[in-house]
């Protein structure tokens, strides 16, 4: 396939572009430009932003792709409430603006687009296992726009013109390409640093009890993979019972043939959940440095909020294999160190 990867020299997008390349795909990233950051051997970069309609119309055009891979996002929930108008315009309008390109360009097969979303539109008022059919509470403009971004890819595919995936993703960590995640809001960077001396603490509200998920970035980008792939993938395995597969149509053709439904959400995380407080347990085994915690007083927050991944095994076949959680940090302090 021919695929576009935007936001593709990021964490996220240096993953899948890599995973992408491996499987035998033809891959071009988009990016803004200003970033020293390598490009991935054997992927074709282009520069332009997702809000600049008419530049996504000339690269969709000029680049006959037959799936998008939409990964570019801002992406901070407390930044978010100073900078609304721009957390709309890019998740949101960036969305549309890739959507149009696509249709403008007139592709003679629907294209695949996967679109990564976030946890954080189930809002505070769930707990435990979180499942696609929660109902969402988005308590930020980041929530608000991503879950917006969902429901517009979703009523575009309804229309038959995309086949369309949205993964909420859980809390990225690990390492890709020896490149460790470096968001100064995340626990694990955040240990990591403090490991290495660069921060004097690490800060945990009460008692670090509260558990969440991590999802190594190697395990999402196969993920996304997968669900690329799902507008190609025939359901002949299903069982004829009448009953509609995820990822597929309730309704088979006169052939046999079950495709793709036009549009699928799928939580993507490990499944099982780690406390703040192990969190550190473990990377100070692993790093061997017994950095300083500080115990902030608690505040009201979930004390459980972990991936119910069932949908995502049953629909694209995915199982997580590398998230346990002294993994994450092993690979991560090792990038941080490389």
């Amino acid at each position: 396939m021919q695929v576009l990867v935007t936001g593709g020299l990021g964490f996220l997008g240096r993953a899948v572009t890599l995973d992408l390349l491996a499987a035998g795909h033809q891959v071009t990233v988009l990016s803004r430009g200003g970033t020293d950051t390598r490009l991935p051997e054997g992927a074709t970069l282009v520069h332009g932003d997702v809000r600049d309609r008419t530049r996504m119309i000339e690269i969709v055009a000029e680049g006959g792709f037959d799936g998008v891979c939409h990964l570019a996002a801002l992406a901070h929930g407390r930044d978010s409430f100073a900078h609304p108008l721009a957390y709309f315009d890019v998740n949101v309008a960036g969305t549309l603006n890739l959507l149009l390109a696509l249709e403008a360009a007139k592709p003679a097969t629907p294209p695949s687009f996967v679109f990564t979303s976030t946890n954080i539109v189930y809002g505070s008022v769930h707990t435990g296992a979180l499942a696609e059919d929660l109902e969402p509470h988005p308590e930020s403009p980041y929530a608000e726009s991503k879950l917006a971004a969902e429901r517009l890819v979703a009523a575009h595919a309804a229309t038959g013109a995309v086949t369309a995936t949205s993964l909420r993703l859980f809390n990225l960590a690990g390492a890709v390409d020896g490149v460790p995640d470096t968001d100064r809001t995340r626990i694990i960077p955040n240990a990591l640093r403090a490991a290495a001396g660069e921060l004097d603490r690490v800060t945990l509200n009460g008692d670090g009890s509260a558990v969440r998920d991590f999802v190594h970035i190697l395990d999402v980008a196969t993920v996304v993979r997968l669900a690329l792939g799902r507008s190609t993938a025939e359901n002949t395995s299903a069982p004829d019972n009448g009953e509609p597969t995820p990822g597929s149509r309730p309704e088979a053709g006169s052939d046999g043939y079950r495709g793709p439904a036009p549009h699928e959400l799928y939580n993507i995380g490990s499944g099982t959940g780690s406390s703040m407080a192990e969190v550190v347990r473990v990377a100070r085994e692993v790093t061997g440095v017994d950095f300083t915690v500080e115990h902030l007083p608690p505040k009201p927050e979930p004390q459980l909020l972990i991936a119910d991944v069932r949908r995502a095994a049953t629909g694209l076949g995915w199982v997580p294999t590398r998230s346990g959680l002294g993994e994450l940090i092993e690979d991560a302090w090792r990038a941080w160190r490389g």
